[in-house]
């Protein structure tokens, strides 16, 4: 078991993956729901807005809207560039354009498997055979 100081709050805690302890990964959580329902309320907000009023910083929100858990309004001038292009997007970390791109190239370097070709049986020699009793 690997033991880890938080990267919030610097307790040491069992590490599984993520780097907060579970207590801060909980707050964190309450803070996502209290964003998530401030961003429902106010669809127009600035994400300055939603981050002061929130208590929040900006760079947690935009990891947020990376990781698609937050999604801005259409209507909203909030949104993050895609990675690839640099279009507005307003969740995720690429555009839809891209992420078929991405998704072509990956299928076009997976090897498809090819059709089982069947058994050719050998030439043999023409020649007469015996079955023992």
């Amino acid at each position: 078991m690997e033991v880890r100081n938080c990267k919030n709050c610097g307790k040491m805690f069992n590490y599984i993956g993520k780097p907060i302890c579970p207590g801060c990964e909980k707050a964190l959580e309450e803070k996502f729901q209290v964003v998530k329902q401030f961003i429902k309320d106010n669809p127009n907000a600035s994400i300055n807005e939603v981050a002061e009023e929130n208590e929040v910083s900006v760079n947690q929100i935009k990891r947020w809207v990376r990781e698609e858990r937050l999604m801005f309004s259409e209507s909203s001038m909030v949104g993050l560039e895609c990675e690839s292009c640099g279009t507005m997007i307003r969740t995720g970390r690429f555009c839809e354009a891209c992420k078929q791109k991405l998704g072509n190239s990956l299928n076009s370097l997976i090897e498809k498997p090819k059709p089982a070709e069947p058994e050719r049986k050998k030439k043999e020699a023409a020649r007469m055979r015996f079955l023992d009793n």
